[in-house]
């Protein structure tokens, strides 16, 4: 008796799936911001030597 139920039970499935492209590309859109923050400390014989001589630089 079950194999009679299980058989009809399949057979009462759709034999086919279809599966479909969508019709649009997929985007992925990545907002990245890198932001790189140098930090710098001068000693203080390299501090006088900058404001005696403005145009070092």
């Amino acid at each position: 008796m079950r194999v009679a139920t299980i058989s009809g039970l399949i057979a009462a499935l759709p034999g086919c799936v279809n599966i479909t492209a969508p019709d649009k590309p997929i985007q992925i859109n990545l907002n990245i911001n890198v932001t790189q923050e140098v930090v710098y400390r001068l000693d203080n014989e390299a501090k006088s030597l900058i404001q005696q001589n403005p145009r070092i630089f």
